[in-house]
């Protein structure tokens, strides 16, 4: 009895701690189920009182909204005619004006036979290609005026900048009137246009998605107004951009400024001739104090830099505003400017930077010609080059438009548009000038050589 009574007191408190291990975890976990319970309730009511969320939403609702009605749906019916097979693509477009313009890339009506565009109401309407410009893969389409039409606002003038939040719209995989959301990731950008033509590339890049049939698709800013148009994505193994493939963050769109350069001319059927601004630069990036630049190895004499005082070793780093981080940002700029345009030149020389107003002159012929000879090839399969008596056709790619056209390798080319020529240069410049790669057809004048012998002439009408 009395060892009983020793145990005692020992066997209750182990029985009392027993009972606390038993019951403790339950009576945590419903603690902390408790202060869930609280932290959920603060957070619906905190989420209840703070609308912030609420007008962001409703911010993009109304981009949705006022963005929506001028976005359209592209459907091009086509043949391929390398292959002589039926082709059909799709993309997308936006509307330019209340007179029936509407925006896309030119090569998303390539080779079209047919456009036809559908409006958000599901309108459709059969659309005619007024005319491209491959080099900056920039289109213009007309359809039928009417109330429908609902032309976009565009922030013309203002400079975009990295960290921007912008909105981009199109037809992913025919998913149509889609909207997708990003930031501008960088400015200044190259890649390779989908024509393969350098030198016209001064992209904004960003990460909002982009897939196959975004391609002419507007990218808005946070009003809703237009600062560039969709044209390219860079995938893992084509980090210089393509047409295709699928959104890896890595989006490309024209800049509106140079989209409004052109399509004046395009609407009004006016020669598109490019500024010039006189100068070669070293390749690469030269390095300044707290930033970077272009430098200029030479000044033509006669040209627009040299009238503004631009020197040898002078570093451009800024034109209007935007950085120049390459060569193929300081061309683009300059080539999609106008003739007599100003622009403002930001230069780092003797240690210190300081502004020049260039007023830009008209690009050599020559530059012109070897610009477009590539595009020549690419879209009509036909080869110029210099003879002693002028120029002639070097050779015509068996399954190209020009062969088909009657075009042979041998022929001289007399004149163009009914202009005489007497240079490849100047066969180019009459080609460019009169349209043909903006989608326009042009008469020209050949004749068979043998020897010194020439054929009869003969005219042949080149173009879609």
């Amino acid at each position: 009895m009395r060892r009983f009574l020793s145990y005692g007191p020992a066997i209750v408190v182990l029985i009392t701690a027993l009972a606390v291990l038993a019951v403790a975890p339950n009576a945590i976990r419903a603690i902390n189920s408790a202060e869930v319970r609280a932290q959920i309730l603060l957070a619906q009511q905190s989420l209840d009182d703070d609308d912030i969320l609420e007008r962001l939403n409703q911010a993009t609702r109304n981009i949705a909204l006022a963005v929506e009605p001028a976005v359209v749906h592209i459907r091009v019916f086509g043949t391929d005619a390398a292959r002589g097979q039926f082709r059909g693509s799709m993309g997308s477009g936006w509307v330019f004006d209340d007179r029936g313009h509407i925006i896309t890339n030119a090569h998303v009506v390539e080779g079209a036979r047919a456009v036809r565009v559908e409006f958000a109401d599901g309108r459709m309407s059969e659309a005619e290609i007024v005319a491209t410009d491959p080099p900056t893969d920039v289109a213009v389409l007309k359809v039928e005026a009417g109330s429908h039409l609902h032309p976009l606002r565009r922030a013309t003038g203002e400079q975009p900048f990295k960290g921007d939040r912008v909105f981009a719209f199109g037809s992913p995989f025919g998913f149509k009137f889609s909207i997708t959301e990003g930031i501008i990731s960088g400015l200044g950008r190259s890649a390779s246009s989908a024509f393969g033509i350098p030198g016209i590339s001064n992209y904004i890049q960003h990460d909002a998605a982009v897939n196959p049939g975004n391609s002419g698709g507007p990218l808005v800013d946070i009003r809703g107004r237009v600062i560039g148009m969709n044209v390219a994505i860079a995938t893992a193994d084509r980090a210089a951009g393509g047409t295709e493939g699928q959104s890896a963050g890595i989006s490309f769109a024209i800049p509106l400024a140079t989209i409004e350069s052109r399509v004046t001319a395009l609407i009004s059927g006016e020669p598109i001739i490019p500024g010039f601004l006189g100068i070669e630069f070293a390749p690469g990036t030269a390095s300044v104090d707290g930033g970077r630049g272009v430098r200029v190895e030479r000044v033509t004499s006669d040209g627009a830099a040299a009238a503004a005082g631009i020197r040898v070793g002078d570093i451009i780093t800024e034109i209007n505003g935007q950085s120049i981080l390459n060569g193929d940002v300081l061309r683009a700029i300059v080539s999609t400017s106008r003739p007599g345009e100003d622009l403002l030149l930001r230069v780092y020389r003797d240690g210190e930077l300081t502004d020049v107003t260039v007023t830009l002159g008209q690009m050599p012929m020559e530059l012109r010609a070897r610009q477009y000879q590539p595009l020549l090839l690419m879209r009509f399969g036909l080869m110029l080059d210099e003879s002693i008596d002028g120029p002639v056709i070097r050779g015509v790619l068996p399954d190209g438009v020009a062969a088909a056209a009657g075009f042979e390798a041998g022929q001289r080319v007399l004149s163009v548009a009914g202009a005489s020529v007497d240079s490849v240069a100047s066969t180019m410049a009459q080609l460019v000038d009169n349209g043909l790669f903006s989608g326009r057809s042009i008469d020209i004048v050949v004749a068979p050589t043998d020897g010194d012998r020439v054929g009869e002439p003969r005219t042949i009408r080149l173009g879609r």
